[in-house]
């Protein structure tokens, strides 16, 4: 907290934060009346402080940060099968994206360890598939685009030869 016993000193706000350079001289070349009326440049005031501030002080009515009480609630009961439901009808996700067509599926939700362990095995192996058939349709596409570029550059070549014939 602010000191309240501490008090601004006289003349504090009399001190300016910049004062003219005093090592700084007229140039030589400097023309009055083509150039106006010179002025110094100024510097940054060693004697000023910035804004006055009273002193920081320890509070002394400060008791330390505030505790909350903790009161029992007299209708709290517990249950621990409290997350356990016959049936899930639906899974809600939330999802913020900036581009469109994320697509969500093979959402599991079970108790049993060995159910998710055949469902990831089983998923994996499906990936994997997808995955060398997406490679597969890749590099067919990009042998077929090299084959296009190479036909393009033999035309271009036969074009050129043809013009140089002809001058």
């Amino acid at each position: 907290m602010d000191d309240p016993d501490d008090k601004k000193p006289d003349g504090y706000d009399d001190i300016p934060a910049t004062i003219v350079d005093p090592e700084a001289k007229k140039p030589e070349d400097w023309d009055d009346e083509l150039d106006g009326e010179w002025e110094a440049p100024t510097i940054s005031n060693p004697a000023f402080k910035g804004p006055w501030r009273a002193k920081r002080i320890d509070n002394p009515a400060y008791k330390g940060p505030w505790v909350h009480p903790q009161i029992d609630n007299p209708k709290y009961a517990s249950n621990d099968k409290l997350y356990q439901y016959n049936s899930f009808g639906a899974v809600g996700i939330e999802v913020w994206q900036v581009k469109a067509g994320t697509i969500f599926d093979n959402i599991l939700v079970t108790d049993s360890v060995e159910e998710a362990a055949t469902a990831r095995a089983k998923y994996a192996s499906r990936k994997d598939t997808e995955a060398a058939l997406e490679k597969v349709e890749r590099e067919a596409k990009e042998a077929e685009q090299k084959a296009q570029a190479e036909k393009e550059a033999a035309e271009k070549g036969t074009e050129e030869a043809e013009e140089k014939d002809d001058l």
